[in-house]
């Protein structure tokens, strides 16, 4: 590879770093040298400054320090550090879940409501997963929508403080596996609780036992995938409607030379779905006319990109390591974000070009950024006033300065567990039976979830784009979420043609019976919690075991970054899952206790455990490995096709 096709194999993005290195713009794989080389005891996982009798740091070649000041080892040292990073991912994620469940209660008029006893831009969208949710919670559905929405609010809220029982979705998981959650002691309580409890163990002076920081590790975890995302997914399902099947668009390309250009980038869709409206006004519209331009173009980064995708077919400029070059491009009049993965480097980038960069949370703001806060209660007001600083600075755009790549690429979006019920069985006879008969059969060798984000130290997209290939290749499903599923729609994996073109003969058969891509699109990074309902279905489908380890599938995180990514990550395993991530091992290369633990010990206590891997012919070799023993458990024929 070249120098520029080290640092991404998209087209695309080459091109944007090129023009960026030429106007002397700093981007993340220029930071990423600076930093060269990076903190090694930090990379092993054995620094550790939880106390200020600190930081101390372990030597992992046990010539020098073998304990910290206070007499902990590596192995606590380690486990306590990847603990912590499992419960930032999980407040992240199950505090976008409660974002949303305070919107539904303003739509029930709850007098704890954010902006309660105002009009609000906010319904119900989905009613039938909305009176399916509340008699899930055990509320009558007998009485007015606004009441069920107050009680439903409630108790979705109620959840994060939650002291006694457990999270009302675990009950979603199969019999087996809430019994092993019991047995272990790991069923998570109140969301907030075990994040707090997490943190309140790894205290200087607290646990030293690293396998049982890991299991506290492992319930805190599973109150974002069973908890917060779970909660998240749902709610943003019936106030801004459950997704289908839609077309759309992927990469730099969307952008539109002529149009005001409005970029939404983040992860939470209840303003950006305001913003798709408002880029609609026909006041604005006019306005953005009367500056020269042709209209209003919306598109996305990241997981917000994927939530407008998903429910209106909005293009999706890019993944994560794109959002600098989104700006490069010139092209852009406002960046508008909210919170996660949103580069602070973004100001800067801006500042060279006529880019307005908004933010948009109290919980996430830039110095010296302009902010213009979101509230629920005048939601379409505030998209609208953003949206119209965009078209008033398309004036200000430097023609000579504006380079949009030609690329992108069709795609097809919107797959739920709801959906693939319809899709199989049709929308009077739902039912996974189709699927659960083409694994068995051997048709279908198994399934396998590759989520996660992108990652300067690896070639952008390359993991993740060569790992689905591989496992399309031979008649493995391909379940994807977030910014690994805008990776692979760019490759043109995303439509149903992909299926003729890159699976094996037993997957392609059935994409063409049914109409699929081999690679289904779910969403983004809380929607993982898709995957985890539609692996219960298939358990209580019949024929593949009794627990979530039985089913012969495996997770993967190719290019992961973020603690998010820890987090979810440990929600699979801990849910039985086989899940291999990219990279460098997180936190425990200095401790080979917890690395024997994470990739050996924990299959038999939970059932499932992590491989670390950084090549990803390598991982689909393991992930397709564990799938046929899988089969060859549940005595199943082997996979119908060879490749």
């Amino acid at each position: 590879m070249s120098g520029m096709e080290k640092k991404s194999i998209d087209l695309a993005t080459q091109e944007m770093l090129k023009k960026a290195q030429d106007e002397n713009i700093e981007t993340s794989w220029d930071r990423l040298e600076s930093q060269q080389p990076q903190c090694g005891f930090g990379q092993l996982g054995v620094c550790c400054t939880v106390c200020a009798m600190g930081p101390c740091r372990i030597d992992p070649f046990g010539e020098g320090a073998q304990a910290g000041v206070c007499g902990a080892s590596a192995d606590t040292i380690a486990a306590r550090n990847l603990a912590r990073k499992i419960a930032v991912g999980a407040s992240a994620h199950s505090d976008h879940g409660r974002d949303v469940a305070h919107t539904l209660s303003l739509i029930a008029g709850h007098p704890h409501a954010k902006g309660a006893g105002h009009s609000h831009d906010y319904g119900i969208s989905d009613k039938e997963k909305f009176k399916n949710l509340a008699q899930e919670f055990g509320i009558d559905i007998n009485k007015p929508e606004e009441q069920i929405a107050k009680e439903l609010s409630q108790k979705l809220l109620g959840e994060f403080g939650k002291q006694e029982g457990q999270l009302e979705f675990c009950k979603r998981a199969p019999k087996k596996r809430q019994e092993i959650w019991k047995k272990l002691g790991i069923t998570p309580r109140g969301i907030d609780r075990e994040v707090v409890e997490l943190l309140h163990t790894t205290t200087m002076g607290v646990d030293n036992d690293y396998k049982n920081i890991i299991n506290n590790g492992m319930r805190c975890a599973l109150s974002d995938g069973w908890g917060g995302s779970m909660i998240a997914t749902d709610a943003q399902d019936i106030i801004l409607g459950s997704p289908e099947p839609v077309r759309g668009k992927v990469n730099l390309g969307v952008l539109k030379e002529n149009y005001v250009n409005i970029v939404v980038h983040g992860h939470e869709p209840v303003l950006s779905e305001m913003a798709v409206k408002a880029a609609q006004d026909p006041e604005l519209i006019k306005l953005a006319k009367s500056k020269g331009a042709e209209g209003i173009n919306l598109a996305g980064i990241c997981c917000t990109a994927n939530e407008v995708l998903m429910r209106h077919g909005i293009p999706v400029a890019g993944n994560f390591l794109q959002q600098e070059l989104a700006i490069v491009t010139g092209a852009v009049e406002v960046m508008m974000v909210d919170v996660q993965c949103v580069m602070p480097a973004l100001q800067e980038i801006a500042a060279c070009f006529h880019t307005k960069l908004v933010t948009t949370s109290s919980k996430a703001r830039f110095p010296g950024v302009a902010h213009i806060e979101f509230q629920t209660n005048d939601a379409y007001n505030v998209a609208k006033q953003i949206i119209k600083l965009g078209v008033e600075n398309f004036s200000n755009r430097n023609k000579e300065r504006v380079n949009i790549p030609k690329q992108e690429m069709d795609l097809v979006a919107g797959f739920t567990k709801e959906v693939v019920f319809q899709i199989l069985g049709g929308k009077y006879r739902s039912t996974y039976r189709p699927l659960n008969e083409a694994i068995i059969s051997g048709r279908l060798r198994g399934l396998a979830g590759v989520v996660g984000c992108n990652n300067p130290k690896q070639t952008h997209d390359y993991f993740h784009t060569t790992l689905v290939k591989e496992l399309i290749k031979n008649d493995v499903l391909v379940l994807q979420t977030g910014c690994s599923a805008i990776a692979c729609a760019k490759q043109g994996l995303l439509i149903p043609e992909a299926a003729k073109i890159y699976a094996g003969k037993g997957l392609q058969e059935i994409c063409e019976a049914v109409g699929i891509p081999p690679v289904l699109h779910l969403g983004s990074c809380v929607d993982n919690s898709r995957i985890l309902t539609a692996a219960s279905h298939i358990i209580e489908e019949g024929g593949l075991g009794e627990d979530l380890s039985d089913i012969p599938a495996a997770g993967c995180a190719p290019e992961w970054m973020s603690e998010k990514a820890i987090t979810i990550g440990f929600y699979f395993v801990a849910s039985g899952v086989y899940t291999v991530f990219g990279s460098s091992p997180f936190a425990t290369l200095g401790s080979k206790n917890l690395t024997d633990y994470l990739t050996q010990g924990l299959e038999d206590v939970v059932g499932g455990r992590f491989e670390f891997c950084d090549d990803p012919m390598k991982m689909a070799e393991l992930m397709i490995n564990h799938i046929d023993k899988k089969r060859e458990a549940l005595k199943l024929p082997p996979a119908m096709y060879k490749s």
